[in-house]
């Protein structure tokens, strides 16, 4: 451990009042000429890269190691330098990684996800439906932003949908940065164990489901996937296929009802969709506590050398809030144009699933709110509870009517 109690603390608390702005004090280490040490919540010291351009400059560095879980750094009881768990596409680096990545890309490219377009747009009719039989007020978060995301990664993996509750709750003490390490353990066997066991009945009679694909396009590779690298590579799709979506769903939604000029334009133009979906990713950055890497080699940046063997946080959030880049980056735009965001991470290890995750926001964005045009949230904006515990920001509930 190289903690020290000089250092300032890195930054998990947003401004008081201001749930969609970046924590506090990212801001000022923006502003300073080189990257800055803090003191992590994990117990190291580690430089906080926060500048968009310095940021997108040390992702596709080779010399930062992912072999730390994305946010470890703000986990007080995890151990840093664990074994990295075989087929950890988030966390093994260089052949280890292109390896497993050249077996997974086909499956989320942009083709095949457009083809699945229509699949998702009918599931998410299908539970406005059901929200508008059953009326208001009804939990947003429950009856449509979790369940949409989790019904498609299920059906994309092969994964029996009535499991879903299971692997929720599981997921949830996962990406919690204050679990019981016990608890996070007993829920993480589990899921392997789950996990393990629809891989075996994969391997012995394969489907037209994802699971299926990727074992039968790793022998055709010659890149023979093994059943610990299988189930890991399940269980992260599965967990993040629906978290970081079904949590955009929500927040998104609620930063609209905020915003009502923003969502009437985004109502009078479908067509700006797409547009919404980049700036809201943007202005949102739910992966909150940005990505956290160790150093290999020498980098410099700016006036600093960061060493080998240092700690170093890309900051996404502070990254996408840069006035350097982005015009008045603390306005929601739903029609602005220009640099992409860094929500997606970026470099080697940028999102897999980004284009899957476009299709269901987008089709979330053209749907939802022309359908139900008087939609409004049920309770005061103050009555809210946000996710500030988890790795992908969030609310607890969203209760809304019409």
């Amino acid at each position: 451990m190289t903690e020290n109690a000089t250092r300032p603390a890195f930054p998990t608390q947003r401004p008081s009042g201001c749930p969609f702005d970046p924590a506090s004090g990212y801001a000022a280490l923006r502003d300073r000429e080189a990257p800055s040490k803090v003191s992590t919540p994990a117990g190291v010291d580690a430089w906080v890269v926060s500048r968009y351009n310095d940021v997108r400059t040390v992702l596709r560095d080779p010399a930062l190691s992912s072999r730390s879980a994305p946010s470890d750094h703000v986990i007080a009881a995890v151990e840093l330098d664990r074994e990295v768990e075989s087929g950890s596409i988030l966390q093994v680096d260089g052949l280890a990684h292109r390896r497993l990545r050249r077996v997974l890309a086909t499956e989320f490219a942009v083709k095949r996800m457009e083809a699945y377009r229509p699949r998702v747009a009918k599931l998410i009719d299908e539970h406005i439906d059901a929200m508008l039989a059953h009326g208001g007020p009804i939990d947003l978060v429950e009856a449509f932003a979790l369940p949409i995301p989790s019904l498609v990664i299920c059906e994309l993996l092969g994964v029996p949908y009535e499991d879903r509750a299971e692997f929720q709750e599981r997921s949830a003490v996962l990406v919690s940065i204050d679990a019981d390490p016990d608890e996070v353990t007993r829920v993480a066997d589990a899921l392997n164990q789950y996990m393990a066991g629809l891989v075996m009945a994969k391997q012995a009679d394969r489907a037209d489901d994802m699971l299926s694909r990727v074992i039968t396009r790793g022998e055709e590779l010659g890149e023979n996937l093994t059943i610990p690298e299988l189930v890991t590579i399940g269980i992260t799709l599965l967990i993040a296929g629906h978290e970081t979506t079904a949590n955009m769903i929500a927040l998104s939604t609620l930063a609209l009802l905020r915003e009502p000029g923003q969502l009437e334009a985004l109502r009078a133009k479908p067509e700006l969709a797409a547009t919404a979906v980049e700036e809201l990713l943007r202005y949102l950055s739910v992966i909150q506590f940005g990505l956290f890497r160790h150093v290999t080699d020498d980098i410099p940046s700016g006036a600093a050398t960061i060493e080998a063997g240092d700690y170093l946080v890309a900051a996404l959030s502070a990254a996408n809030w840069d006035a350097e880049v982005f015009e008045n980056p603390g306005e929601l735009d739903v029609a602005r144009q220009g640099s992409a965001h860094v929500a997606f991470g970026f470099g080697p290890h940028q999102c897999l699933g980004q284009q899957l995750a476009r299709v269901e926001l987008q089709e979330v964005f053209t749907r939802l709110y022309a359908r139900i045009p008087t939609l409004r949230l049920a309770v005061p904006f103050d009555e809210i509870k946000f996710k500030d515990n988890s790795l992908v920001y969030g609310v607890q509930a969203l209760p809304v009517t019409w």
